[in-house]
């Protein structure tokens, strides 16, 4: 076999590339991958006798080249119409230039030429990147296989196999010629997101426990209980709870998601409330009522065509296991945790495909109330106890993912990330280098969560302060071999940092910045930087290599009823515009592969920030106050109209 195109070459093996690519073999290059079995075991001279055809090994052996260059090999097996089929790419410049999609496409179409019907391969479960490239080509996942080799170390290892049938990947062919003309994919996700503290209500209704963000009040204490300073396990005389009753979700979910899919969502990111599944937390067996309620919300939005994308816990935490535990600073809750991952996975397998295990993970590290059910004590090291609860919460994270996977092949599990991008102040060296710091310590946690290990800078970090990991059993294992499918984060605001602690801060957000004299603000204080976001989009890419998706962007604003009803937030309109325009040159200009973007929220809702209901973010207006009066009753605004046009014309439409 030998073909070309454009500057990749695929062809037979010959004598002058075998000392190559043993040498690959023996630098470790070249160990378990796509159809290249090698375990624990093999020689050198296996790998030689394999290569020129003088084993028992019947896969016709090829060289990958680039510009003239050797840089790794590929292999197919025919078995009557199906082939397997094995690639690597082993000069690790390379690596991130496409070359491994486009050598797999032209492998593929010349087997298919040849009569072949289906093209069957296997990867590591860890290889996040191979996966994602099979499935960007059309393949299917047909299993997990757990613990089902040894590598060249003798550790066990999981794998995934994935089938390609010819019509599919005829089909995958067409899509990509119809949406040359069209930045996004055709498939692209469009639509909003919510949190169940945020919209659903009915606290205590359906079985359901109390839970740490119910008992977070509105006004001049909420932000001391946020970051668990003020201790708030129960309701106080004096105090509102915004989130008890929020806009009632809980029995209005049926007239929203009919808006939803009015606009056209192909998404909805919601999430569950730990304390309706599991009041307590730490029950044997879940709650039937509450199960039943989100089964017939996510029934609700199928009928639409609506997929829901839903975060598994979205800064919930019932307050028995804050009272009983201590929050997530205790070990117990990761177990917990795989108990809620496990009943969620299986009771609705087949109605939900796209998970994210924590909302904003980083969050617990500001505001360890709201984000991980963490007050801390007089005389308590606030580094060991958030750091721990950090561990414990990437730890719950690998398993949730790791279940995912067992019980359902199809699912795809994401990390969620407070995004934006750090800017030094100036360009003198030392604010450089605290931007870069800064962004460190924002991105580790998701560091963990992509690559399976912590980053040598956190490391080095943890024992400056004297942090000791508190790894457990088998934790670096669930770690490395678990992690995620895809990256998702929060975009509203970009952020500066300077070395020396003495500008301006910016107003309103939970991240510390100096304020950017370039930008406007919201009426909360919070900078607008649409270019942020492609900025952030292509760091985020250019680290992790792993499928993006933006999962909340919106702008927080009062809006104004006119006296007929209409609500005009052309604010919001231009707001979102250009961001959306920021993201549009990401993909198309960039290269970043971003498969969906659901603004922040798509109908009012209660902030979490400031627990206001005043400050809306929706294209759909809730008749509700700040202190808690109004109708409920739902209208559209401008911006309903504009987003729905911006779907149907998959973002091209942007007027």
């Amino acid at each position: 076999m030998n073909i070309s195109f454009e500057n990749i070459t695929i062809r037979n093996t010959e004598d002058r590339d075998i000392d190559q690519l043993v040498k690959w073999w023996n630098d470790g290059r070249v160990m378990a991958h796509a159809g290249f079995p090698l375990g624990l075991g093999t020689t050198s001279e296996k790998v030689r006798a394999d290569l020129k055809g003088d084993s028992d090994d019947a896969r016709r052996r090829l060289v990958l080249e680039y510009d003239g260059k050797l840089i790794g090999e590929m292999n197919y097996n025919v078995l009557g119409e199906k082939a397997e089929i094995g690639i690597k790419i082993c000069d690790f410049s390379c690596q991130e230039k496409g070359i491994g999609r486009k050598a797999l496409s032209m492998l593929i179409s010349a087997l298919f030429d040849r009569g072949i019907r289906e093209i069957v391969l296997d990867t590591n479960l860890a290889n996040k990147r191979a996966q994602h490239v099979y499935e960007s080509l059309g393949f299917r996942k047909l299993r997990v296989n757990i613990d089902s080799w040894q590598d060249q170390l003798g550790r066990m290892q999981s794998s995934v196999d994935y089938s390609l049938i010819q019509d599919e990947f005829i089909d995958y062919r067409n899509k990509l010629k119809r949406s040359k003309h069209m930045a996004f994919r055709t498939d692209f996700l469009w639509g909003g997101a919510t949190a169940a503290n945020q919209c659903e209500g009915g606290y205590n209704e359906g079985g359901r426990g109390l839970a740490n963000v119910d008992v977070i009040p509105h006004g001049k204490n909420r932000w001391a209980v946020v970051v668990g300073k003020k201790k708030s396990f129960d309701f106080e005389e004096g105090e509102y709870y915004p989130a008890r009753e929020a806009i009632d979700f809980y029995h209005h979910y049926k007239e929203d998601i009919a808006l939803f899919g009015e606009m056209g969502f192909k998404t909805y990111r919601m999430s569950i409330g730990w304390s309706r599944i599991f009041p307590q937390g730490d029950e044997d067996e879940p709650n039937e009522k509450g199960l039943k309620f989100y089964e017939d919300v996510f029934k609700e939005c199928h009928k639409y065509g609506i997929e829901p994308l839903v975060t598994i816990t979205h800064f919930d935490c019932p307050m028995g296991l804050i009272t009983k535990y201590g929050g997530w600073r205790n070990r117990k809750l990761v177990e917990f945790y795989k108990k809620l991952a496990r009943t969620l996975f299986t009771r609705y397998k087949g109605l939900v495909k796209y998970w994210l295990t924590f909302n904003e993970i980083n969050i617990l590290l500001h505001a360890p109330f709201m984000g991980a059910g963490i007050c801390l004590e007089e005389g308590e090291n606030r580094d060991q106890v958030l750091y721990t609860a950090a561990h414990h919460e990437l730890v719950a994270s690998a398993w949730a993912t790791k279940i995912a996977h067992e019980v359902d092949p199809e699912i795809q599990v994401g990390c969620m990330l407070a995004g934006g991008n750090n800017y030094p102040y100036s360009c003198k060296p030392e604010d450089v280098w605290q931007a870069k710091k800064d962004m460190g310590k924002n991105l580790f946690l998701i560091d963990v969560q992509a690559r399976g290990y912590y980053p040598s800078y956190i490391l080095k970090e943890y024992e400056r302060i004297g942090f000791e990991i508190p790894y457990q059993d088998d934790d670096r294992e669930i770690l490395l071999n678990n992690t995620v499918d895809f990256i998702s984060f929060s975009y509203y605001a970009s952020r500066v940092s300077k070395a020396k602690d003495d500008g301006e801060l910016t107003a309103g957000n939970i991240f510390e910045s100096v304020k950017n004299p370039y930008l406007k603000a919201s009426e909360w204080g919070w900078q607008i930087d649409p270019l942020g976001l492609r900025i952030t989009l292509n760091e985020l890419y250019d680290r992790y290599q792993l499928p993006l998706f933006i999962s909340e962007n919106g702008l927080g604003a009062k809006d104004v009823v006119e006296a007929d009803g209409s609500i005009n937030d052309d604010y919001r309109i231009e707001y979102l515009r250009e961001h959306i325009k920021a993201m549009k040159a990401a993909v198309e200009e960039d290269g970043v592969d971003l498969f969906g973007y659901t603004t922040w929220g798509p109908i009012d809702l209660v902030s979490a920030s400031t627990g206001e209901m005043s400050k809306r973010y929706g294209f759909i207006y809730v008749d509700k106050d700040d202190a808690g009066n109004g109708t409920l009753a739902r209208s559209r605004k401008k911006s309903f109209w504009w987003y729905k046009k911006v779907i149907a014309t998959n973002g091209e439409d942007l007027d």
